[in-house]
């Protein structure tokens, strides 16, 4: 597999963010099996498939909010959590504070 198409995973997980996509609609549209998919994304990226979506969703979320005004649950909902319980205690994870006071901090 050519970083070309890692590049092609990428793009494609960029693309399909807001749909919560999964490593067998990223093999299938790639060509390759799940298990290869995943080596080489691994490979290449540093990081798991996994690890990529959740940090993808997570820098998406933090941007929603500071530029817009949504609430927080329908941030979470439209990033692919299912409940703002579960995007508060991945969001403190890894921002070290919760959604809510992310925002307040806008700069």
């Amino acid at each position: 597999m050519s970083a070309k198409t890692v590049e092609k995973m990428i793009e494609w997980l960029e693309d399909n963010l807001t749909a919560c996509p999964t490593l067998p609609q990223m093999a299938s549209f790639v060509g390759y099996s799940e298990y290869y998919c995943s080596a080489k994304f691994h490979e290449y990226t540093g990081v798991t498939f996994k690890e990529y979506v959740a940090k993808r969703k997570l820098d998406a979320a933090a941007q929603s909010l500071k530029s817009t005004d949504d609430r927080i649950i329908d941030i979470a909902l439209d990033c692919g959590f299912s409940s703002s319980e579960a995007f508060s205690r991945a969001f403190s994870k890894k921002y070290g504070c919760s959604p809510k006071k992310y925002r307040s901090s806008k700069s």
